[in-house]
């Protein structure tokens, strides 16, 4: 164990200078598309007669075709605008780094599917504003149950179409994928088949109380743009409502009530926003054909890419065209990483969790992570807001860890009664800071983080799982002076490759792990800075503090798709 500053990792200035780059000028090409027939603002009557509004984007020809629906409060007409030297794209574009080039054509809005491409391989596009939001009629709230009755209504209506076979299937990014799981829980007759590419399930879990901590960066600048059109401001409500009560509750759609099939992007390089909720889809949703199509690059140079969109037309053809045989998609589609920019392999996989993990615990003490619990008690103690304490563990074979993670430990705290501990999983080579892809376009990321805030230890012991503490959030407990309590720490999933002679290294501190500097952190994401105080940890024979990874075993059956 040693003290450590995790804020601080080297490589951060060349980082900074990409950034720099990509804010001037971001890798996206508009690619003009003159084929396609457009018919912008058709009204759509909802059942308590608020009128909605989309553009629909059409193939020459006479028809008719299946749909691909969004719906989304992003705006359907924010697209791509001419100007002197090219052409003006949304500004996310520039804020959120993007790991290769990106390709779409100027019909195509915030994290929406591609008109050109969709109508070139005979399909009809809807963009649909939700309620509240572009030129649609209403007032909007984000996230709830009216929005999946829009979403219902909007797609009944498109199959109505005379340009419509009557079949429907939805596809988009982030909220766009949100809404589809509002939409496909109604389950509206027309609805075929949904492809949710990264959206979280969980508004408390996921985002915006993660382990019980309130996330206040992004939510702020999300309720921000939002407020216009909301009668709830989140960032607000996330403030005065601590544990996950009634209304954060009235929030989470029932994603069990969706049975038609679902290819779901289930990335693990949005581990702050959607990854756990994406996964948690998978596992929970009631469609017997489902598919995780897992990575961990950037979620928009991915979602636009050849490989993607491939697959993507593989689904849609089969499950919504009805025009091909079965597609050969795997239940799981694995991308394992050796670094941010370097891919170990790709393989099919039934299930996930695999069910072959090897749930492993490595212990803390003083000589780092070992094999056995410590035999004799020990202890570390960190400043809450300056320092954090590190335990290292040397790889003594090539590993690949694949999974889920979660952290035990036992704390006591000094003039304090609560604290936020933040968790983080390193890979070091060669005494150099290996990076990951993170959330918001972040290149510089952990393998895994956890939050927990200490007062919201309680555990929903019936539905925890090896590596998957699940908490109750509905009281919090204080800790008592001179009080040591045992607490879990939740690790995002992730699938990483580790050789031998490489170092896994576990950080705990009190204040989030990254700078506020929106070049070198992780820009929007910001936590708030916990109480002063110091935590000490213990380990022992009777506290057998650990980290549980989930080991992949070397003879694996999965097969490769690379």
């Amino acid at each position: 164990m040693f003290t450590d500053r995790p804020w601080h990792r080297p490589g951060a200035t060349t980082y900074a200078l990409t950034r720099l780059r990509g804010l001037r000028r971001p890798p996206v090409t508009v690619v003009e598309a003159p084929d396609v027939i457009v018919d912008n603002n058709r009204p759509i009557p909802t059942r308590d007669g608020t009128v909605l509004r989309a553009n629909v984007y059409r193939p020459q020809g006479a028809g008719p075709w299946p749909v691909i629906l969004c719906a989304h409060p992003y705006g359907k007409d924010n697209l791509p605008t001419r100007n002197g030297k090219g052409w003006k794209l949304s500004p996310q574009f520039r804020a959120m780094r993007q790991t290769s080039p990106v390709r779409f054509s100027p019909y195509t809005s915030w994290e929406a599917p591609d008109p050109a491409y969709w109508t070139a391989h005979g399909y009809v596009v809807v963009n649909a504003d939700l309620r509240g939001s572009g030129t649609s009629d209403g007032i909007g709230t984000l996230l709830s149950a009216q929005e999946g009755r829009d979403v219902a209504d909007i797609i009944q209506w498109s199959a109505e179409q005379p340009w419509s076979t009557g079949d429907v299937g939805m596809l988009g990014v982030s909220y766009l994928a949100i809404s589809q799981y509002a939409g496909a829980a109604e389950r509206p007759p027309a609805l075929r088949c949904i492809a949710p590419w990264e959206g979280f399930t969980d508004p408390y879990r996921d985002l915006m109380r993660p382990g019980g901590v309130r996330e206040n960066g992004f939510l702020q600048l999300w309720s921000a743009l939002m407020k216009a059109r909301e009668t709830v401001d989140l960032a607000k409500a996330t403030a005065v409502h601590p544990t996950r009560d009634a209304w954060w509750q009235s929030l989470v759609r029932d994603i069990d009530r969706i049975q038609v099939p679902a290819l779901l992007c289930t990335s693990f390089s949005d581990n702050n926003l959607h990854s756990r909720g994406t996964f948690r889809a998978f596992e929970k949703i009631g469609s017997t054909d489902r598919f995780a199509w897992t990575h961990r690059s950037g979620k928009w140079s991915t979602f636009y890419s050849d490989e993607a969109k491939h697959d993507q037309l593989a689904f849609f053809e089969h499950f919504l065209a009805g025009r091909t045989p079965r597609p050969d998609l795997p239940p799981v589609r694995l991308e394992i990483r050796d670094s941010r920019d370097v891919v170990t392999a790709v393989r099919a996989e039934n299930e996930w969790p695999l069910a072959r993990t090897s749930w492993t615990p490595w212990y803390l003490g003083p000589d780092d992570l070992t094999d056995a619990p410590a035999t004799t008690d020990g202890s570390g103690t960190f400043n809450l807001r300056r320092t954090a304490v590190a335990f290292r563990r040397q790889m003594t074979e090539d590993c690949e860890l694949t999974g889920p993670m979660s952290l035990r430990i036992w704390v006591e705290l000094h003039h304090t009664t609560d604290a936020n501990l933040f968790v983080g999983i390193e890979k070091w080579r060669d005494g150099k800071y290996v990076p990951f892809e993170g959330s918001y376009g972040f290149g510089r990321d952990r393998v895994t983080t956890g939050w927990q805030r200490v007062s919201m230890r309680a555990l929903e012991q019936n539905a925890s799982a090896p590596g998957r503490p699940q908490f109750t959030f509905d009281r919090a407990q204080p800790v008592a002076s001179g009080e040591i309590v045992p607490v879990d720490v939740a690790l995002g999933p992730s699938a990483t490759s580790f050789r031998a002679g490489d170092e896994l290294r576990l950080v705990i501190a009190g204040r989030w792990l990254w700078p506020r500097n929106p070049l070198t952190g992780q820009f929007p994401a910001r936590y708030p800075k916990g109480p002063k105080g110091t935590a000490t940890l213990y380990w022992g024979p009777d506290r057998p503090a650990a980290l549980t990874v989930p080991i992949i075993p070397a003879d694996h059956p999965g097969s490769s798709r690379q």
